[in-house]
């Protein structure tokens, strides 16, 4: 999944026509990520696994049933240490990465998208 906001592309566009019918293309992409898996890492180096609920305009990300990944800086038996959460909100400003349990089909359906809006 692309770190560049939709909100940030939306006012790219110039016509409300154009904007009504990115927004819509936008929509049922974000539609198809309902209720997967999706691994998001921010940026101090934590991580988080759950399943993606939505998003709001802002890009702020909720994931349910999620569990936070980060590394142990002591010795300890596995490098990670992990920590169940349940739901939780994911910053946009403090999202790194996107990781979204898909076929391949639908990776590169995502990626044909960013590809128009660049």
């Amino acid at each position: 999944m692309s770190t560049k906001e939709p909100t940030t592309c939306l006012s790219e566009v110039g016509s409300s026509n154009q904007l009504e019918t990115n927004n819509s293309n936008y929509v049922s992409h974000v539609k198809k990520l309902l209720h997967r898996r999706m691994l998001v890492g921010i940026s101090d180096g934590r991580f988080f696994l759950g399943t993606f609920y939505c998003i709001d305009k802002q890009g702020n990300i909720i994931l349910q049933d999620a569990v936070e990944y980060r590394s142990t800086r002591r010795s300890a038996p596995s490098p990670m240490e992990q920590r169940v959460l349940g739901i939780i909100l994911i910053p946009s400003s403090c999202r790194k990465t996107c990781h979204v349990d898909s076929s391949i089909e639908e990776q590169l359906s995502l990626t044909s998208l960013e590809e128009q809006n660049s």
